[in-house]
């Protein structure tokens, strides 16, 4: 798939521009981390985008918004935070790789990305929910979404 491709080439320029919006959102949490470890964090959100897309799965991003849930609310974080640093790489994704794409693509590379980042955002803020009310809250069915999409 040409998204993969280009998503891949254009992860410098992705990561930048996150990093980038999420300075300028001036989170407490994240400016104590430093750039250096925001970045990471961020490549690491990144890489599970492009896992995600290249096995045709959810599940490492579901996994994975569960533990970020689990180590950012016991360390204190805010919700809004966490969630911030999903949508600034979304947007970075967007603003760097649109005009990389055929106009074609377009649609379905859209469709695909928000899938793999609203699932993660679902998971994250279930798990968020559950650890704060102490309740389990059923997850959302995305893979009609996700598997609907064609190659």
């Amino acid at each position: 798939m040409e998204l993969i491709g280009i998503l891949d080439a254009a992860q410098e320029d992705v990561l930048r521009e996150a990093l980038e919006a999420l300075r300028r959102a001036h989170l407490t949490h994240y400016e104590a981390l430093g750039p250096e470890e925001s970045r990471r964090r961020l490549g690491d959100l990144f890489a599970l985008v492009l896992e995600c897309l290249t096995q045709r799965t959810l599940v490492p991003i579901s996994r994975f918004a569960d533990l970020v849930a689990e180590e950012r609310f016991s360390a204190g974080f805010d919700i809004a935070e966490v969630l911030t640093a999903f949508n600034v790489l979304e947007e970075a994704i967007w603003h760097v790789v649109i005009s990389r794409l055929p106009a074609q693509d377009l649609l379905e590379s859209a469709g695909l990305v928000g899938t793999v980042l609203g699932a993660g955002k679902d998971a994250l803020a279930r798990r968020w929910v559950s650890l704060a009310t102490k309740q389990h809250v059923p997850s959302l069915d995305l893979s009609a979404l996700f598997d609907g999409a064609g190659n």
